[in-house]
């Protein structure tokens, strides 16, 4: 009995240690977003450099093929370091995928061009999306799985709540880097010359920096504990065949994602397009309203956190399911016909609130669904897997519905898809109360 006890309470760590792990962690996750919007925000700059002379469309087609191949890596990635970080620890994982995206971000800030190298040019920076990509998958499950174990019970859906924080944050600061170079620091022509490659170069220079940091963070007690009972059977677990032995888990992670991340994309990545394309509104506006979304966005996410401490996480999900289910179609109606910009900064602000009750939470909620031996695998392949069948698709449909004369069918299939995993939130356990991170 003393020993089962002794399990369940991990060994004390101090709080300002514990801060600055969860801090390393999270640096970490902000670099590795950084790095993977770099891309979609400089390759305006950069694709002619890697394919032949021609047509421009043609050249940001091929740079837009690799982003989605370096999207399609993505479930790959969570299985690949959702099983390296089962079998030998978070900590580890991470220091991997940082290593990895450091050398994807190199890669492209140091390649040549197609007119010096010929094919190798675009085969190097497949090469490069491809470890990117693998990054960007395995860090969701393996960050998510070290900052639910790493924060105590009390405040473990607030500190969860950061990796979305940073998330967004490397978003904006991608796109921040890409103002300050226009319009302070370079002209035109020189960012089409070599001024693209310098946000790679603060990429891999940061991201070996979030390196550093992380080679200092402690491991979580609930992996140690696990090593420490059997080291031989912690290191046979996070495989395939031991995920499929929590099938629930693994369908519940795919429910609760689904609509949630179609939301996410539909009002961060695609609204740029869609207040430009279908509302009307010019770019430079649309992208102020974009960024500043995003911005108040970010600080929304330790709140919602922190209330799900408090009432738990199963009434916060339930609320962006009935509240997204019901509002999508009204909001994207309206957005569509707006003529004021002030007015479509908190129509999606509106939205965003909403969608902060899947977003704040769903890391935490997944990491608590799974033991510990399979719990980084558990959190990051089914994460990522619908992902990429929903949000890395969501720009594809919403214009595909808009080129057949449909656009209000997209509004109507978010709706449906928030509505699915409305069904997930009302019948499954409140992860807050029951949660398998407190019987590691």
């Amino acid at each position: 009995m003393e020993r089962r006890l002794s399990h369940a309470n991990p060994p004390a760590i101090a709080p300002l240690q514990r801060f600055k792990s969860i801090f390393s962690g999270s640096v970490g996750n902000l670099v590795e977003w950084y790095d993977w919007y770099a891309y979609a925000a400089f390759s305006l700059y950069f694709a002619k450099v890697f394919f032949p002379e021609g047509d421009r469309t043609a050249q940001l087609l091929n740079t837009a093929a690799i982003f989605a191949v370096g999207f399609l890596m993505r479930p790959l990635g969570g299985w690949l370091l959702g099983r390296y970080a089962d079998r030998h620890g978070r900590r580890a994982a991470l220091m991997l995928s940082v290593l990895m995206m450091c050398a994807g971000s190199l890669m492209i800030a140091l390649t040549p061009g197609y007119a010096s190298i010929g094919v190798a040019a675009p085969a190097l920076l497949l090469l490069a999306r491809l470890l990117q990509g693998l990054s960007v998958g395995g860090e969701y499950g393996t960050s998510a799985t070290y900052l639910s174990e790493m924060a105590t019970r009390e405040h473990r859906g607030f500190w969860s709540s950061f990796q979305y924080v940073t998330l967004v944050m490397g978003h904006l600061l991608a796109l921040g880097v890409l103002i300050a170079l226009q319009r302070l620091f370079l002209t035109a022509e020189q960012l089409e010359s070599w001024g693209w490659r310098i946000p790679f170069v603060i990429g891999a220079l940061a991201a070996a920096t979030a390196l550093y940091l992380r080679r200092n963070m402690d491991e979580t007690g609930a992996f140690s504990r696990r090593r420490d009972r059997d080291p031989a059977q912690a290191r046979g677990e996070g495989t395939l065949r031991e995920l499929m032995r929590h099938p629930r888990a693994v369908l519940t992670v795919i429910g609760l994602t689904m609509g949630g991340t179609l939301a996410f994309y539909t009002y961060t990545t695609y609204m740029h397009k869609f207040l430009v394309n279908s509302a009307g509104i010019d770019k430079s506006t649309a992208s102020l309203i974009n960024a500043g979304t995003l911005f108040v966005y970010m600080l929304l996410q330790p709140l919602v956190g922190a209330l799900s401490d408090r009432i738990g996480r199963r009434p916060v999900l339930i609320a962006f399911g009935v509240l997204g289910t019901l509002l999508t179609v009204p909001i994207l109606s309206r957005l569509q016909q707006i003529g004021s910009p002030a007015a479509a900064f908190w129509l999606i602000m509106l939205a965003l609130v909403v969608v902060s009750g899947y977003t704040a939470i769903n890391a935490v909620v997944k990491a608590e669904l799974f033991p510990v031996e399979v719990r980084a695998l558990g959190v990051g392949l089914p994460y990522a897997l619908t992902v990429a069948i929903f949000g890395g698709t969501a720009e594809y449909v919403a214009l595909w519905f808009k080129d057949i004369g449909r656009e209000s069918g997209f509004y109507w299939y978010v709706t449906a898809c928030i509505a699915c995993s409305l069904l997930v939130y009302v019948f499954m356990p409140d992860t807050r109360t029951h949660s398998r991170i407190e019987s590691d």
